[in-house]
């Protein structure tokens, strides 16, 4: 009895060192994650001494949380979005480029809302600055800076 908890012991901290090696750059757990470790959990759980229904309940709630989270956002990132439409933006290209024009629309991107200024799509993360639309800020501008 001993050996078999042992060794599933060993088994679940070797599956958690090979995940430990996966990168995940964002730093956070997203729903990739979460499966990947509910299936090492079941896959390497003791067969003598299993998970409770209630344990096993309240993860599958843990989950339906992470997926209404992430579409929350997602939502809330569209939303603000959509209400640059209209505006002036000043967009950090790069490190020593910006752009500045009118959004004139959105687009979703790998399921991130993307900004259209001047025909090109740009990430809301890339936004400097917002101001009202002018009449003479139709067309983009770009600058260089040093």
């Amino acid at each position: 009895m001993t050996t078999s908890a042992i060794s599933s012991s060993t088994a679940a901290n070797a599956a958690a060192s090979s995940t430990d090696s996966v990168a995940n750059t964002s730093g956070t757990l997203n729903q990739s994650d979460f499966l990947k470790l509910l299936v090492a959990q079941i896959q390497y759980q003791d067969p003598l001494n299993p998970q409770s229904d209630t344990e096993m309940a309240a993860q599958m709630a843990q989950f339906s949380s992470l997926q209404a989270s992430t579409a929350s956002s997602t939502s809330l990132a569209m939303m603000q979005a959509n209400s640059l439409i209209g505006n002036t933006v000043k967009i950090q290209v790069d490190s020593t480029t910006t752009t500045s024009g009118v959004v004139s629309g959105v687009v979703m991107n790998n399921g991130a809302p993307q900004i259209t200024v001047g025909g090109v799509n740009y990430g809301l993360s890339q936004v400097a600055s917002v101001a009202p639309a002018t009449a003479a800020a139709t067309t983009p501008t770009s600058q260089t800076t040093q």
